[in-house]
């Protein structure tokens, strides 16, 4: 004895539903690029590039004057003291060890956000040697 479609799991289509066009591609081009291809590995969805060579998540700095502006900032900050390091002419990885080394070096925390190294307190004149010390055109920027 046959079961009915629903009970079999497969969809019932009414008389008035129509059923979905599915357009055939008349050649490889017509579908968009790579279709497969176990080459390179995984690609990227945006530019069709294997993932290890896909620069689209890398976020591109404007470039600045080459001068790294060090200053201390308490405004919207509930009152506390951040030292701001904005300028730095690096990409999110190098700028991200960067952040890093800095933070140790105070010994306190802080962040990077928006391509702005945050140091929590007043730390200018220590970040501004260690940054001439690494190599950088650093000046104090603000009161």
């Amino acid at each position: 004895m046959a079961l009915p479609l629903a009970e079999r799991g497969l969809p019932v289509l009414t008389p008035t539903e129509e059923k979905p066009v599915v357009k055939k591609a008349s050649s490889l081009s017509a579908l968009g690029g790579l279709v497969y291809s176990t080459d390179a590995g995984r690609h990227c969805p945006a530019c069709s590039q294997p993932q290890d060579a896909c620069r689209c998540a890398e976020v591109q700095r404007p470039v600045g004057d080459g001068i790294v502006r060090v200053r201390r900032e308490t405004k919207g900050r509930g009152g506390k003291t951040v030292t701001t390091i904005s300028g730095v002419p690096l990409a999110d990885s190098e700028l991200k060890a960067l952040a890093s080394a800095l933070k140790q070096r105070c010994g306190c925390g802080g962040g990077l956000k928006d391509g702005v190294i945050e140091i929590q307190g007043d730390k200018v004149e220590l970040l501004l040697e260690e940054l001439a010390r690494r190599g950088f055109k650093a000046r104090k920027s603000g009161g």
